[in-house]
């Protein structure tokens, strides 16, 4: 009986250790880390074999080059989870409170589910690297913007919100209520007083304060 040979490995093909998962999704997940924790700046090549501990020829495999990780980190990590909340101000285009509670609503609901989001995104906000803020505007323009802030916009010229409030501030107004604390919470945890706010108290005192701020003065 002829012994049956297994075919060749491909070249450069890094092997795969028993029990091991997909090793491009292991290098996916330390580059999530790796954005959560310290930044786009911080995903490299080099960083990200370093902690793999493989070769930079295994890790080439995958990704040719730092763009194609930041492609696909962007494509498979970040979008699906940001997606989570779009089309929030599309729902309800005349309801301020109605909109601003869901929109807080799902900004804790998402970083309950994917907690490495909230960190990856405040420090997005404060990053000097374009590099994933501009592939983002490569894929959808402005449109997603646009559309917030041009409801937010018309609900002023309608009165249905408080004509002094900056449209461009209420989205940062709304991190800082939300995605801010819960990103902090772990680090809060040692003082018995913070580490007793939970999900739900975050959700009722960031909507009270933002329902309580978009209603428009007499």
């Amino acid at each position: 009986m002829t012994q049956e040979v297994s075919p060749p490995r491909r070249p450069g093909r890094p092997a795969q250790r028993e029990g091991q998962e997909n090793q491009r999704e292991r290098l996916l997940d330390i580059g999530q880390t790796l954005l959560a924790g310290q930044g786009a700046p911080y995903v490299t090549m080099a960083a990200i074999t370093k902690a793999a501990g493989i070769t930079p020829s295994a890790a080439h495999y995958y990704f040719k080059t730092r763009e194609q990780l930041l492609d696909a980190l962007l494509e498979e990590r970040i979008m699906p989870v940001r997606s989570y909340f779009e089309g929030v101000f599309e729902a309800t285009p005349d309801d301020p409170v109605a909109t601003m509670s869901n929109f807080v609503q799902r900004l804790v609901a998402l970083n309950t589910k994917h907690p490495w989001f909230g960190p990856f995104w405040i420090r997005e906000m404060i990053s000097e690297d374009p590099a994933l803020a501009e592939r983002v505007k490569l894929r959808f323009g402005e449109r997603k913007n646009s559309v917030v802030i041009g409801t937010l916009q018309r609900w002023q010229k309608e009165g249905r919100i408080n004509p002094d409030l900056e449209p461009l501030l209420i989205f940062t107004s709304v991190i800082g209520l939300t995605l801010l604390p819960l990103a902090m919470r772990p680090k809060l945890e040692p003082d018995t007083f913070h580490s007793k706010v939970n999900e739900e108290q975050i959700i009722r005192h960031a909507t009270a304060l933002l329902t309580g701020g978009l209603t428009r003065k007499d």
